[in-house]
């Protein structure tokens, strides 16, 4: 496994364990989601380099793309979420009442 490799897998890993484990606040919530969605694009980037293919993909491309709208949700929702119950702590919010 070589140096990049292990800093990709890296990236991602602790993105996801901080989801998984501090999710007081709903900012720090999409930082996660957005740094792995960042990580994932830089790998997806970095392999036709890696292989050596002489054309690039467009798949990092549309990641990216799908990674904007997502992000552009994402602070749509805690803008809406903020407004209507005062804060960004995830515990205040309750997901089964409309």
């Amino acid at each position: 496994m070589t140096l990049m490799h292990l800093s990709f897998y890296s990236a991602f890993t602790l993105s996801s364990l901080g989801l998984a484990f501090h999710r007081t606040h709903l900012i720090s919530a999409l930082l996660c989601l957005e740094s792995m969605m960042l990580s994932l694009y830089v790998a997806l980037a970095m392999w036709p380099i890696q292989t050596q293919t002489p054309s690039s993909t467009i798949l990092p491309i549309l990641m990216l793309t799908f990674a904007a709208c997502e992000a552009g949700t994402g602070l749509a929702l805690l803008v809406a979420s903020t407004r209507t119950h005062g804060s960004d702590h995830l515990h205040n919010f309750n997901l089964l009442q409309c």
